[in-house]
């Protein structure tokens, strides 16, 4: 299964937040979303980092409540990998468990198509298992 078909199941829907946002108002964000990160784009949609709950939790740790004053280009993760429509479900778990990341903004040629999580890919992997087991059932009580 490749990506842009987890994105078809899914949605493109993306939040973004400009880098001059405060950590404070991301949060809010993310939480009113119920999402775990959040892309950081320029004002000409470009993608310059993604920030995530755990970078939040970082910042906190080390500055307190103060650090939610903070603009998110002080905590976004500014070395943004990317997941291609084209790429398989088992190429992203593989580079997501390696990296230890759980999120990957989809981009085809440099515009952001969507954004996949790793809870995404186990859904859909999941799926993908029972609908082989289905079909491998139909098969044995066909014969």
């Amino acid at each position: 299964m490749h990506v842009s078909q987890v994105l078809k199941v899914k949605g493109d829907l993306v939040f973004t937040a400009s880098p001059t946002e405060t950590i404070g108002a991301v949060a809010a964000m993310l939480h009113a979303r119920r999402v775990g990160a959040i892309v950081v784009v320029d004002a000409k949609r470009n993608v310059i980092g993604i920030v995530s709950e755990r970078d939040i939790v970082r910042i906190v740790a080390e500055g307190g409540g103060e650090g939610l004053s903070k603009p998110v280009s002080a905590c976004m993760t500014r070395k943004v990998i990317f997941a291609e429509p084209s790429e398989t479900v088992d190429a992203l778990l593989a580079r997501m468990t390696d990296r230890r990341i759980r999120h990957l903004p989809v981009c085809l040629d440099h515009r952001l198509m969507g954004i996949i999580s790793i809870g995404d890919l186990v859904k859909s992997k999941i799926a993908e298992t029972q609908a082989e087991a289905e079909g491998l059932r139909a098969y044995i009580s066909a014969a």
